[in-house]
């Protein structure tokens, strides 16, 4: 049933691809049609059958149209086949660096007796495919047995008979997390489907049409693309046109023929590690959820730090530990850590995972490309330190410049120099405000309490926050966008348009509410740390937490909500009390 099942696919695949090439040959055809019209007519003269004023007329006229039209179609085709289409930005890996990994894949590629790919790179996500990088812009491919095949060739028979050639420039692409996540076995298991595609993948109709339509999406990039002139934008215009026109066309058979691919694929290594894999697939959803919270609860607050976590690959397990420590139903999983790594299958993990990492904070928050005074990376001892403290006195220090605008007192009357309300304020280590009042919790609780208000809205809160959007607005508008090298770009750039970062931005904008209520909680933790001896510190779920005597202080949003929302400072003040913070006291800000 499995042989039927990759035959079954292999010529769904191959019956697209044949209506893709189709599809190609009817618009040659189309383009020659007044070359040949021409040609008769020129016939004609030639022979004495079509003469007369006419006659000779329309061979000027379909002659002349003829030559523009073969111009037109001459110039598509040349941008069609040097458009260099979309490359995924991933992190190479060389068979040097990750000698057991190659080997693994190509044992792999040998049980399924399919050819093994040309490369390795690692994607900062949870998900692995294969990458046809055979278009010509991309490098001349390396000739297999494959492309001696004539257009007849069994598709399911690919890849038999020789396991150890690669698949011409086809890349295993592999999500980080499971390097780091999953043991040996788990990825082995994961990656069959997915090396099972290299036999349709070097399949002359199926690489040809997916040639054909991954050059026409270029063609469609090229022609979108910003700053041209307006001779060039008519150009540009046409050759859009008949670019969108084609993939139209194609859309339809193209799909099928990547799921006929995809069910050959799934079929064929339906016989290798059939038992693990069902495991292994447990393993994926796990590493996804895991990963997707170690992005938005730790790493996202350290990007907008100006800090760039090191070691994300290595903190994704960290987070799965904790978490099936914390949910029954992921309990048990941390069990399989005392088996071998797939990491182990590098030589050096740990420049891999930082390469990684850093490709990570480029694509989820379009950071730049390389280290730098404003861009530093950050171990995870130091995340505390560097980025949690940093985060709160940055935030509190915004809150009470907000509070200056709208003249806001401390009705405490305390100062940087003089808590208890005597003496000149003058700028100090803590900070003194614009307006000479020491920054303080008190100011902030006495500004936001107030009787609640038919709206279920605090109307100063609904100001403050308002005020603290536009001032993080106006500090994001001053920071200059980071640009790409102009090596770096260019049309035979293989990478993605740095304008466009991030390409896969992790959460919508925070809505005002949520800005003011990150505020107060950070003057929270910041008078925490410096009246009642908390720390900052880092949980793995829910990243940056504040510390009293060890314990995590899992009950502060819900209070610091009361005060925003309602006007109603009492639960807050109540566990201030029960903490031992001093609201009145000044705090350090940046």
């Amino acid at each position: 049933m499995t042989g039927m099942g990759v035959e079954a696919g292999a010529h769904a695949a191959r019956s697209r691809a044949l209506a893709v090439l189709r599809i190609r040959g009817r618009a040659l055809a189309v383009a020659l049609l007044p070359a040949a019209a021409a040609v008769i007519l020129l016939a004609g003269g030639s022979t004495g059958h079509l003469v007369g004023p006419g006659w000779d007329a329309a061979r000027w006229v379909v002659s002349g149209a003829a030559l523009l039209v073969l111009l037109a179609a001459a110039g598509v085709a040349l941008v069609v086949a040097r458009a260099r289409p979309a490359v995924s930005p991933t992190v190479p890996v060389s068979e040097e660096s990750a000698p057991d990994l190659y080997r693994m894949v190509r044992d792999l590629a040998d049980r399924l007796d399919v050819p093994a790919p040309s490369a390795i790179a690692l994607t900062p996500d949870c998900d692995s495919w294969l990458e046809d990088r055979t278009h010509p812009p991309h490098g001349p491919p390396s000739r297999t047995a494959h492309d001696q095949q004539g257009p007849g060739g069994d598709l399911a028979s690919l890849g038999r008979g020789h396991p150890h050639r690669h698949a011409a420039a086809t890349v295993l692409v592999i999500g980080s997390p499971f390097l780091w996540w999953m043991r040996v076995g788990e990825l082995r298991a994961v990656l069959a489907p997915v090396v099972a595609g290299t036999g349709p993948s070097a399949h002359p109709d199926i690489a040809a049409a997916r040639r054909f339509v991954r050059g026409l999406d270029a063609t469609v990039a090229v022609a979108s693309a910003p700053g041209r002139r307006a001779p060039a934008r008519m150009v540009c215009a046409g050759l859009g046109w008949v670019a969108r026109l084609l993939l139209r066309s194609c859309r339809e058979h193209a799909a099928e023929m990547e799921r006929g691919v995809a069910a050959a694929a799934a079929e064929r290594a339906q016989a290798v590690d059939y038992g693990l894999r069902i495991v292994a697939q447990e393993q994926v959803g796990l590493a996804y959820a895991g990963w997707d919270r170690l992005l938005t609860r730790v790493a996202l607050p350290a990007w907008r730090m100006g800090r760039w976590p090191a070691r994300l690959d290595a903190g994704v397990v960290a987070a799965l530990t904790e978490l099936s420590r914390r949910d029954r139903l992921a309990e048990g999983f941390a069990s399989r850590l005392g088996e071998r790594p797939a990491c182990d299958l590098l030589e050096e993990p740990g420049l891999v995972d930082e390469a990684a990492s850093l490709l990570a904070a480029r694509l989820f928050h379009g950071g730049p490309a390389e280290a730098g005074p404003d861009w530093a990376p950050v171990d995870w001892d130091d995340y505390p330190e560097e980025v949690v403290d940093r985060k709160w006195r940055s935030d509190a220090a915004r809150l009470h410049r907000v509070l200056d605008t709208f003249g806001v007192r401390d009705t405490t009357g305390a100062t940087a120099d003089s808590p208890t309300g005597t003496g000149t304020p003058r700028t100090t280590r803590h900070g003194i405000t614009a307006a000479g009042t020491a920054p303080t919790l008190a100011r902030v609780l006495d500004h936001l309490s107030g009787p609640p208000s038919p709206p279920a809205e605090n109307p100063r809160a609904a100001a403050l926050a308002e005020g603290l959007s536009a001032e993080l607005a106006r500090e994001e508008a001053a920071t200059p966008a980071a640009r790409p090298k102009s090596e770096d770009v260019g049309p035979g750039s293989e990478l993605w348009d740095d304008g466009a970062l991030p390409l896969f931005p992790l959460q919508p904008p925070r809505t005002p509410r949520e800005i003011l209520a990150d505020h107060v909680t950070a003057m929270v933790c910041c008078a925490a740390m410096d009246t009642a001896g908390a720390a900052p510190g880092l949980d793995w779920l829910d990243g940056p937490t504040l510390l009293i005597d060890g314990e995590r202080a899992a009950d502060l949003a819900p209070r610091v909500l009361s005060l925003t929302e309602d006007g109603d400072p009492s639960p807050l003040r109540e566990w201030l009390t029960a903490s031992g913070i001093r609201p009145e006291k000044p705090v350090r800000l940046v």
